[in-house]
């Protein structure tokens, strides 16, 4: 028999005995195989689990489940709540290894890239910020990954021509800011980082595979993509084809090409710019000239393999030097 989400947060949370996250229940149901148990697991099943629990605190008396004051929002066994006064309650976080915690934000570059080839129809690109002279730059300026949507594929030659006659070539500019992980912690710096680094393009994105499913984060993450028109996406590292438009971006008409300008001063970008021309004027795309699109089963793989070897880099015993 199939455990629903709330059944599995109430069997955590017994077990546990302490208050715990919607993000730290399916990381503990994780790590003891209970993930296994779901009967329906969805997309983001953290997200579910909080949901499901908001909704069960505030429209259910007769709820087992009770929710805390700080934040991150965590929640506990109203029974445990009862009986605190006969012992302390302990809020501080279980030591959880996450199942996927050794990869480096380098390591989803591949599944960013994946994503925008199949569901944006977008050719991307790595922008490598270590060729920026840091007297040219800022702090923020250039984005991480940058693709182009070419209208070649999707529109008849006569109706490509007259809309670049008409000025508009209905070619879009993609630009992606990217990050392990999204939660109150690192929010308004990563947020604000994918703004000036993104503004510039007809959409922006900021692209993350650990998004905190706290209710309060949410709220305010979806304050702040709706303010700037900043869209959020979420990977999934062990279903690429479940990565998702967790908030869509606003969809610029025009490009900022000034700030355009400025980041050529990036050879990476520089040459990128070229290679868009190219194929526009020849309109046919050059895939080699793009990073690599990688299958789903490469990707699983590939990152499979990076966890490994940060695995056995920490296990490596360091040998002592004698004078």
């Amino acid at each position: 028999m199939s455990l629903t989400f709330l059944q599995l947060a109430q069997k955590i949370l017994e077990e546990e005995t302490r208050p715990l996250s919607p993000d730290e229940i399916w990381q503990i149901a994780q790590a003891k195989g209970y993930d296994g148990e779901v009967g329906s697991r969805g997309k983001t099943p953290a997200r579910t689990i909080g949901a499901r629990l908001y909704v069960d605190v505030r429209d259910n008396p007769e709820t087992v489940f009770a929710k805390t004051d700080s934040l991150p929002k965590r929640f506990v066994l109203r029974s445990l709540l009862e009986t605190k006064g006969k012992r302390p309650l302990d809020t501080a976080p279980p030591p959880i290894v996450p199942k996927r915690g050794t990869y480096l934000e380098r390591d989803l570059h591949p599944f960013v890239v994946y994503f925008g080839f199949h569901y944006l129809k977008a050719y991307l690109k790595t922008i490598r910020h270590n060729k920026s002279g840091k007297k040219e730059f800022g702090e923020w300026v250039h984005p991480d990954i940058v693709g182009c949507y070419f209208p070649f594929d999707d529109w008849k030659d006569e109706v490509i021509e007259v809309s670049s006659l008409m000025g508009n070539p209905a070619v879009k500019l993609f630009s992606f800011e990217l990050k392990r992980e999204l939660n109150f912690s690192n929010l308004r710096e990563a947020f604000f980082q994918a703004v000036s680094n993104s503004s510039w393009a007809n959409e922006g994105y900021i692209v993350a595979a650990d998004i905190s499913s706290d209710e309060d984060f949410n709220y305010e993450l979806e304050r702040l993509s709706s303010s700037f028109g900043i869209g959020v996406i979420q990977i999934d590292v062990d279903d690429p084809d479940s990565t998702e438009i967790v908030f869509p971006a606003q969809e610029e008409d025009a490009v900022d090409w000034d700030t355009i300008n400025k980041l050529t001063l990036n050879p990476d970008f520089r040459d990128l710019l070229k290679r868009i021309g190219t194929d526009i004027k020849s309109r046919e795309i050059r895939r080699e000239w793009y990073d690599q699109v990688l299958s789903k089963d490469e990707l699983i793989k590939s990152l499979s393999q990076e966890e490994m070897k940060a695995r056995l880099a920490l296990a490596r015993p360091v040998r002592s030097q004698t004078l």
